[in-house]
């Protein structure tokens, strides 16, 4: 059987305008000890300014604490275990926190939040036609998380919608490229074949999510079944390859029994059967061995040949 996973076949993305790397940043309760110092600075200046020229030199110095305060308390910035946040200023990325803590940045840029930690997804069901035209209903499930913050905020568009949108059309191309079941073994099948039918998806979701600085941890179908429209008849036809299968199996038991019993009846001389005879046994055994309903007993009170 081959078991290879096929090479991905996936839209060429434009190249990524950016890539994350470390943003510039202090230690912010440093920052947050000096600005509340500057705002009691400030005050005290104002109570203590006097008159006259001295109450105006003084006034403005606490101005310009005051604002040199509100910039250390505007430039702090907490960042949560499990998230970082992007640094932009002027609209230039400037470099993404990933340190958790209060940290200090430019007061200007703006500092947007980005969780960084593991998700689920799962796709809404949806009805497409595998390989053989056969409709079917599949779903899945997919964990990923955000590897990349740069190109996550810069190179697409609500990251979040684009890794919905690319996991569901990499399952309906999964769905479409393989049949529900197949009767061989030289073909892959959805039911059959599920280690490499996901490590397949796996592989195209991560090559279409990749533009977008995600990172595909796993991928399950959680719903494979058929379409309601033939459900009813893919189970007679399962039903009746099942019994088919089982009639196999019977009929390979009951012949090794036949055979193991004539074997032994000629081995240990219980009794001489010529050809005819031994064709009227094998045909009495296998009407007892391979019969759905028990059989009945008839004694024979006569010799061997009446």
């Amino acid at each position: 059987m081959n078991t290879q996973v096929s090479s991905v076949a996936v839209p060429k993305f434009p190249a990524q305008p950016v890539s994350e790397y470390q943003a510039g940043s202090v230690p912010g309760l440093p920052i947050l000890a000096l600005g509340i110092a500057g705002v009691i600075l400030g005050v005290v200046l104002l109570i203590e300014h006097g008159q006259g020229t001295r109450a105006i030199v003084l006034s403005v110095i606490a101005i310009l604490v005051f604002i040199s305060s509100e910039l250390c308390f505007h430039g702090l910035t907490p960042v949560q275990t499990g998230e970082a946040r992007v640094v932009q200023l002027f609209g230039r990325y400037r470099g993404t926190i990933r340190t958790p803590g209060l940290q200090w940045v430019n007061p200007f840029a703006r500092r947007r939040r980005v969780s960084t930690r593991i998700r689920n997804l799962e796709t809404s069901m949806v009805k497409v036609n595998d390989a053989d035209g056969n409709p079917i209903e599949i779903a899945a499930v997919v964990v990923w998380l955000v590897e990349d913050t740069g190109k996550a905020i810069y190179a697409v568009d609500a990251f979040e919608k684009f890794v919905a949108i690319q996991a569901e059309t990499a399952v309906r191309h999964i769905a479409s490229s393989y049949a529900y079941e197949v009767g061989d073994g030289d073909r892959l099948s959805l039911r059959a074949n599920a280690d490499e039918i996901t490590a397949r998806l796996s592989a195209e979701i991560a090559a279409r999510v990749a533009s977008a600085g995600v990172q595909i941890v796993e991928s399950r179908l959680t719903r494979l079944s058929y379409a309601a429209e033939i459900a009813q008849a893919m189970l007679r036809r399962q039903a009746a390859s099942a019994v088919v299968g089982a009639r196999q199996v019977i009929v390979q038991g009951a012949v090794g029994m036949v055979k193991l019993a004539l074997v032994q009846l000629e081995e240990q001389g219980v009794v001489e059967l010529d050809e005819e005879r031994k064709a009227a046994m094998v045909s009495n055994l296998l009407v007892v061995l391979c019969s759905e309903q028990a059989t009945q007993q008839v004694v024979n009170t006569g010799s061997l040949y009446q």
